[in-house]
């Protein structure tokens, strides 16, 4: 068998095996596979990196946060400082339960059945800061769940796909050859 190198890459019997040359050789079905779970790396790279930029920036704000409010300051300075910052999830679940005890505030009429009516209007509100907050935060999270886990069979489904190609040469070309047999092979994997 006659064995050539062409630019840095192996050709057996004048056939390119350069992952280009097999890319533009490919089925529509594997070239769609290939570019699927191209763009879906991309895509999920671009999230991860995302995530990982954002929690740095959370932990600064959480450290700062802790900073501020241990500081020794009157609720309504730490009220005023961080209605300042609505980048911090703590923060805003902060503000939230401020807002709630200032609007009580206003009505002066405070006994027992009041501070328990404030103490669950206060952790509402906080509550529903932290639930929009997680969600922020927890943003597409589900997408990279969902390609992880079927990553591995649309590529699969990919090779099997070539294996296929490769088994309907040899039906057609009714040899078994190596140069028959190489490129469907070569490209399923």
């Amino acid at each position: 068998m006659e064995e050539i190198a062409i630019s840095g890459n192996l050709a057996v019997g004048g056939i390119d095996f350069s992952l280009l040359s097999l890319f533009l050789r490919a089925d529509l079905v594997v070239k769609s596979v290939i570019i699927i779970l191209i763009l879906t790396s991309i895509y999920s790279w671009t999230i991860i990196v995302s995530k990982i930029i954002r929690m740095k920036r959370l932990k600064q704000l959480d450290n700062e946060f802790e900073e501020i409010f241990w500081s020794g300051n009157s609720f309504d300075d730490l009220y005023e400082t961080f209605n300042y910052n609505q980048n911090d999830p703590k923060s805003k679940i902060f503000c939230a339960a401020i807002e709630e005890w200032k609007k009580s505030n206003k009505t002066k009429n405070i006994n027992s059945s009041n501070i328990e009516s404030l103490k669950e209007r206060m952790n509402r509100s906080m509550q529903v800061t932290f639930n929009k907050e997680a969600e922020s935060i927890e943003k597409n999270l589900t997408f990279l769940a969902t390609a992880g886990s079927t990553a591995p069979f649309v590529g699969l489904f990919g090779t099997v796909w070539g294996i296929m190609n490769s088994f309907q040469s040899i039906a057609v070309a009714q040899n078994t050859n190596l140069s028959v047999v190489a490129p469907g092979i070569a490209e399923a994997l």
